[in-house]
């Protein structure tokens, strides 16, 4: 397993390099964590790995893969990882809680790399998400997301009661408040 630092690391050169967008290429990284090229499959695991190395996502939204000459964007339906394993430590406000992605990587939910839930206002279906490195971000999967749910507390809010999840001793909302009570 590696374990995953500060996107300042010399291990993560591609948050430096500024090179002119140039294009883009025909590369998916679909919502079940595949990646895609020209519509075949990479089944390659280390060239995968080698994509994910030099992939970011700038300011205006867009996942590019970055190298120091090159700079070319790739579509992302969901998430650029997706977390299958969660491992917790300790408990309350001293829990802390790590992923680990389908590359490998581990990643501890921390105010670098935070959690967070979205929800779908018409069906109220949570899509979780764990920051990675820079700005991209692992999906939870739906095991995983159990997983997280059962150490799920609920704590009082200006808005109604709040179900979430501590980390690194911060509090971090699973949903809305009060939508766990519908």
């Amino acid at each position: 397993m590696k374990a995953l630092s500060d996107s300042t690391d010399d291990r993560r050169p591609v948050e430096r390099w500024n090179p002119e967008h140039c294009g883009e290429i025909d590369i998916v990284i679909k919502s079940d964590g595949s990646w895609w090229h020209e519509g075949s499959r990479i089944a390659r695991k280390g060239l995968v790995e080698l994509f994910a190395s030099v992939l970011r996502k700038d300011d205006d939204g867009i996942t590019y893969l970055v190298t120091p000459v090159e700079k070319l964007s790739i579509t992302v339906e969901r998430a650029h990882f997706v977390a299958v394993r969660m491992d917790a430590k300790g408990e309350g406000q001293d829990q802390r809680l790590f992923f680990t992605t389908n590359l490998g990587d581990v990643i501890e939910v921390s105010e670098e790399t935070p959690l967070r839930v979205e929800t779908d206002e018409e069906t109220q279906e949570p899509a979780p998400y764990v920051g990675v490195w820079g700005r991209l971000e692992a999906s939870l999967s739906r095991p995983v997301f159990y997983e997280l749910v059962n150490l799920a507390v609920e704590r009082q809010t200006p808005d109604g009661p709040q179900l979430g999840v501590w980390a690194g001793g911060n509090f971090y909302p699973l949903g809305p408040a009060g939508l766990h009570d519908v």
